[in-house]
């Protein structure tokens, strides 16, 4: 379908598209560094009103009571699962009665270190945490009395910088975990700042990307199964450089520049000289500097307009150390073909608040088995969904 730059009318206030974002008013760091750790919207007072969505699209909570909510996971009876980062927690959500809001919440484990990434899998919740990957077996029939955690393998890096990870399964059935730079800017071994496949049964790992700063959320193209990922810029270049990456792996291997060129175009002041941008993998689409996109999920369901098929919404988590705060956003980026971005765009705002304060960030997006769309909240500690409900 043809990329509409504004399918319909928003509701409410118009989201500003980046480069329509406030200019810098001289607001020091410090401001953008206290911001990003304000204390959290307390559960029951989230002002969802304040979302700006494209219109016939409808925002409710889903859940209110899960602390720092991060990656999302779906079972075959649509409990819905969530990691977390800082909480340390896994929980298991479930809306028995279909009504689009969950009655109950369970935490499956605790104590673990910063369990952000969660994937399912043939009954097995499967849990990311740092170093270590964790299963819970069987975990339907023991969201009361949750099983010890097997360890599935320890194999990975225990830098807490940039550890914490995000999962899913590709369609042979292996995991897919990135390994972040364990730093800002830095150039070290693999498997650092590399996206790696392992295979639960061999063991095996084998890297599927390099140059990958920080991603924290990827999908597979619904046709053509190839993975794309979203990654987070470097630090303490201003504000504006370099730019945000969504990335597609069209082979094993290829490298998408970091420490050497960001975004596709930008050279490293410290690690870039000699190296020209043609080496590396061009992003297929750049997003603002320190937007921080996280989740994206490729939408293939049929509760949205058609146009919406294929797809991808991407999770902005929103900038901690911007002049001017940026982000705090779900957006949009139309995909045409298997190999074509075809547009890019808001597509829900208002987390961030006009006078540079926020309620909500936003860390990952998931398309339900109902094609409804789930949106985690880490800062709110709850989780939206989003339906279509026609004009």
């Amino acid at each position: 379908m043809p990329w509409k730059k504004q399918d319909t009318p928003a509701r409410g206030r118009t989201p500003r598209a980046h480069s329509d974002l406030p200019a810098i008013h001289g607001r020091r760091w410090l401001a953008g560094l206290l911001l990003g750790f304000a204390a959290p919207v307390m559960a029951g007072s989230l002002p969802v009103d304040s979302l700006t969505l494209p219109e016939g699209f409808t925002l409710t909570v889903f859940a209110d009571d899960v602390p720092n909510a991060r990656q999302l996971a779906q079972a075959e009876d649509g409990t819905v699962f969530a990691g977390s980062r800082d909480e340390g927690k896994v929980y298991a959500i479930r809306d028995a009665d279909g009504d689009g809001r969950a009655e109950r919440t369970w935490v499956l484990a605790e104590g673990l270190n910063m369990p952000s990434g969660i994937a399912y899998r043939d009954g097995t919740l499967y849990v990311a945490a740092v170093n270590r990957i964790l299963a819970l077996p069987d975990i339907l029939d023991h969201l009361d009395d949750p099983p010890a955690l097997e360890l599935v393998t320890d194999q990975f890096p225990s830098d807490s910088h940039h550890g914490w990870k995000y999962l899913a399964f590709d369609r042979e059935g292996k995991l897919i975990v990135p390994v972040g730079a364990p730093c800002n800017i830095c150039n070290r071994e693999e498997p650092y700042a590399t996206i790696q496949r392992y295979d639960p049964d061999s063991g095996e790992m084998t890297t599927v990307a390099r140059g990958v700063r920080n991603s924290v959320g990827f999908d597979f193209h619904p046709r053509s199964g190839q993975l794309w990922f979203t990654d987070n810029g470097r630090d303490m270049l201003g504000d504006e450089i370099p730019p945000e990456e969504l990335n597609r792996v069209r082979e094993d291997g290829e490298h998408f520049g970091y420490p050497f060129i960001h975004g596709g175009t930008v050279p490293d002041p410290e690690f870039g000289k000699d190296h020209d941008p043609g080496e590396f993998a061009m992003p297929m689409q750049t997003m603002p500097a320190h937007h921080a996109p996280l989740g994206m999920t490729f939408y293939t369901g049929e509760q949205f307009p058609e146009d919406y098929r294929g797809d991808i919404f991407i999770a902005e988590h929103g900038s901690w150390n911007r002049s001017t705060p940026a982000g705090y956003r779900v957006t949009r980026v139309g995909v045409e073909g298997i190999d074509k971005v075809a547009g890019y765009q808001p597509f829900i705002s208002g987390w961030l608040r006009e006078d540079g304060t926020r309620w909500g960030r936003p860390a990952d997006v998931m398309q339900a088995a109902d094609g409804s769309l789930l949106i985690a909240d880490d800062h709110a500690g709850a989780i939206y969904r989003v339906v279509y409900q026609g004009h």
